[in-house]
């Protein structure tokens, strides 16, 4: 089971560090973007996209690594004065009752989606706007491969709180 965790922690890690250049990127385009919009006055469509879909890859690729990190959002008004086995029992509940089948359905939906705006060749309704925007959208599908591969992880961990500890 450790090594199935440490094998999935480590893509997630790597996933995370690949990902974290795009926030990179995506700060590069807008500096540009604000040089051009404030010192020339004018803009392109394909620019603003361009950062739109360079956020939504940050947002949806980095959730399995924000996972990892425990820093996504969470209500911890009950669930921070647990100790460690009942917060494990509630990781793997949520994880085996939510986390999985909600991943499922999105990736299910969301690959159908991406299929679809391929298959249509789908670009941007904005003239000057960017083509292929299945890229996009198979990005949701890659995010949620990823946030379950972590979510696993994080179930299997559980597993071991539940049965090492008193």
């Amino acid at each position: 089971m450790q090594k199935i965790i440490n094998t999935l922690d480590w893509l997630g890690e790597k996933i995370g560090v690949l990902v974290s250049w795009v926030a990179v990127l995506l700060a590069g385009v807008m500096g540009i973007d604000v040089i051009i919009r404030y010192v020339f006055e004018f803009t392109y469509v394909w620019m603003i996209e361009i950062e739109i879909y360079l956020f939504g890859m940050l947002f949806l690729l980095a959730s399995g690594y924000t996972f990892k990190y425990d820093n996504h959002v969470r209500v911890d008004v009950f669930y921070a004065k647990l100790s460690e086995k009942r917060k494990a029992w509630i990781d793997l509940l949520g994880g085996v009752g939510l986390l999985i089948p909600w991943c499922y359905v999105v990736i299910v939906t969301s690959w159908y989606y991406g299929v679809s705006s391929f298959m249509i060749g789908e670009s941007s309704p904005q003239p000057g706007g960017l083509p292929a925007l299945y890229v996009l959208k198979f990005c949701i599908t890659l995010g949620f491969i990823f946030l379950l591969l972590q979510g696993i992880s994080h179930i299997l961990k559980s597993i071991q709180i539940i049965f090492s500890t008193k």
